[in-house]
């Protein structure tokens, strides 16, 4: 029988055929899809004809179809169910692919071509998009050691092929960690514990095989557990096994390996002419330098922890008037800030919970989307990846605009954490290729019969992933390695905290906040209380973002420090960190910068994207109507569907006029003077 990984498929809008796929299809379709590739740039190599665009840029955009079509369905899987047979191939795989890459981008015979279309870039007569590949092309090949001697190059590549499987090894050892812990919760310890909790908690448990309440330490869990339970001896137990991911025991340890990954990384960066890995990685980023990632996060730090402090000394005062004698800890600012945010704002999560039912806010995005880009969504019945994944078909009018799935539930196997990928990407050159996309949440699946209710927090974080989705829905352009989101770093956020702004607003709030068991829609008055109470706590939540992203910026600045642990107290020690509060993400469990390369030095890629996200929505408002259709149409042309076919300025340029400055996201996050 053929492979079903490797044959045309011919499913529903070319789904991949889920339903046929066994573990042990992978590796031989990997094999096939190397051998193809190596084929195809070989024959590019050898090609007696002189350089032309199509016969070796265009060329080498069409080399890797099959590889990425089954790594696409391989690596998604992987995130979202993940088994011993495929984190084995796993990080079999990791150090091949990483090696396949060196020996495509070191082969002198490929830089020789594009080089030579560089040099004559200006007579090809080529168009902004075709220029803009070439660029990237070209930039990849340096920037991958093209220019560098052999022995360096040798050199490169044994440091590649090591960081892609310490990076592999990494992610397995978090995901190992925050399988295998639970908290179990006798009858006595459900006190206090909003009805939607214990729900969770007893799903999580069932799912287990358990009788009874379990705590893990999936998000959707964790947070809402350290915001609610009275008991204190409780929640420094869970918030400890949430913060020691990563450092539960010596053989899921990850400090080894973040140590060896910053010396190889410092070592790769030196390798091609660079001061320091941070230089490296952000010279093709929005910010360019170190010194400007510095400047945002400080102009930022200050006023939030000012806030921070001010906000710790009122929860101190609960704390003490609870009658316990004791400084304010990680595990109690939650609790007491929940009890704060209900006796200020009137705002208490088992009353709003009820509004936030998971099926209408995914109604919410999709109305945004309808309303903004002309888009709907059409519910595909189709075999997916897990009983839980739904899809849609996206149109446009009468055009076919791609499929989208959505996989919304916590489970084992899955890989923590929310994020949108995708199994096939947008591209145009060889006919119109739509894109299949997919959002991975981790919202605590109910028990069955009862409706799945999210926070506001929750919420959020659908319309941030439902944002990326949209940039690889709406794309349009003809290469499929610019389309989507394959844009800056600092810039690939953008679209995505953006589409957050439409949730709270009370337009969209009225329309779909509607309470699960009656369906009334939310009352103005708790509307209006929750959008006024949108920056409660935000000092804390200000602080544990840039602490994690300094952090970051600092293990990568200058050298690589030999204990990242120390290396971590030090920074957060002359950053004056708050005692109650916690980096959002610790070293051990830093997912976004060791168990991969996408945001290494690049995880203030988000307050950057806020910046331009803050001033991007105040268009609309300078516009008089949050769905006004110019403006909307300028963000589909300029931004959403333009994917990295220009420079990223250029684009945000193009759609607002200008670029902004960082008083929008303070003014957003209410810590402007």
């Amino acid at each position: 029988m053929t492979n079903p990984l490797t044959r045309t498929w011919t499913t529903p809008f070319g789904l991949p055929p889920f339903a046929e796929i066994a573990d042990d299809h992978f590796a031989p379709a990997f094999e096939q899809g190397f051998a193809e590739a190596r084929a195809a740039y070989e024959a590019i190599a050898t090609n007696p004809a002189a350089p032309d665009f199509d016969n070796t840029i265009a060329a080498m955009e069409r080399a890797d179809a099959l590889l990425d079509r089954v790594g696409a369905v391989f690596f998604n899987l992987s995130s979202t169910d993940g088994n011993e047979a495929r984190r084995a191939l796993q990080r079999d795989l990791s150090p091949k692919f990483a090696a396949f890459h060196s020996d495509i981008m070191l082969d002198p015979r490929l830089f020789a071509r594009v080089e030579d279309l560089w040099q004559r870039r200006d007579s090809l007569g080529l168009d902004e998009e075709q220029a803009r590949v070439l660029l990237l092309t070209r930039r990849g090949f340096v920037r991958a050691g093209a220019q560098l001697g052999a022995e360096d190059q040798a050199r490169l590549r044994a440091v590649m092929q090591r960081l892609a499987s310490l990076g592999t090894q990494f992610a397995q050892n978090v995901q190992k960690d925050e399988e295998d812990w639970v908290m179990e919760l006798a009858e006595a310890e459900l006190e206090g514990l909003p009805g939607f909790l214990r729900s969770a908690a007893r799903a999580a448990a069932a799912e287990r095989g358990r009788a009874g309440h379990v705590i893990t330490l999936s998000r959707s869990l964790i947070v809402p557990f350290l915001q609610f339970s009275p008991r204190r001896d409780l929640r420094e137990r869970a918030f400890r096994a949430w913060a020691a991911r990563g450092e539960m025991r010596p053989e899921t340890a990850t400090l080894p390996i973040v140590a060896e990954m910053l010396a190889l990384r410092e070592e790769r960066a030196r390798l091609l002419g660079y001061p320091d890995f941070a230089h490296f990685k952000l010279e093709t980023e929005m910010a360019k330098a170190p010194a400007a990632v510095r400047d945002l996060l400080t102009a930022v730090w200050e006023p939030a922890r000012a806030q921070a402090l001010r906000d710790a000394a009122r929860l101190s005062e609960m704390l003490s008037a609870d009658g316990i004698n004791d400084a304010l800890a990680p595990w109690d600012w939650r609790y007491y800030a929940t009890i704060r945010q209900r006796e200020e704002h009137a705002i208490d999560e088992a009353e709003v919970k009820p509004y936030f039912q998971l099926d209408n806010m995914i109604a919410a995005a999709f109305d945004c989307a309808t309303r903004l880009f002309g888009l709907s969504f059409v519910p595909l019945d189709v075999p997916l990846h897990h009983p839980d994944a739904r899809a849609w078909e996206v149109r446009k009018g009468a055009r076919h605009m791609g499929v989208f799935i959505g996989d919304y539930f916590a489970r084992g196997p899955k890989r923590s954490g929310a994020w949108c990928s995708r199994f096939r990407d947008q591209s145009k050159l060889d006919g119109e290729v739509r894109p299949v996309v997919i959002n991975v949440c981790n919202f605590a699946k109910p028990p069955a019969g009862e409706p799945a209710l999210l926070t506001f927090d929750d919420a959020r974080t659908l319309f941030h992933e439902f944002g990326h989705a949209l940039h690889g829905l709406l794309s349009d352009v003809t290469h499929g390695s610019v389309s989507g989101t394959s844009v800056a770093r600092d810039f690939v956020e953008l679209p995505s905290q953006l589409y957050e702004h439409w949730l709270a607003t009370p337009e969209v709030l009225s329309a779909h906040a509607r309470h699960a068991e009656t369906g009334a829609p939310i009352p103005e008055d708790l509307r209006d209380r929750l959008i006024a109470a949108e920056n409660f706590d935000q000092g804390f939540a200000t602080v544990e973002y840039v602490a994690s992203a300094l952090v970051d910026l600092e293990f990568h600045t200058g050298r690589a420090p030999a204990d990242p642990a120390a290396r971590q107290a030090e920074i957060l020690a002359g950053l004056g960190m708050p005692g109650a509060i916690t980096m959002r993400h610790a070293t051990p469990h830093f997912q976004h910068v060791f168990a991969g390369d996408g945001y290494s030095s690049g995880y203030y890629s988000y307050m950057w994207s806020e910046v331009m996200d803050a001033d991007a929505f105040a268009a609309f408002e300078e516009a008089g109507d949050i769905f006004d259709a110019a403006t909307a149409t300028a963000l589909e042309t300029h931004i959403y569907s333009a994917g990295g076919s220009r420079d990223a300025e250029a684009l945000y340029t193009a759609f607002r006029g200008r670029l902004p400055g960082v008083e929008a996201l303070l003014r957003q996050r209410g810590l402007a003077a």
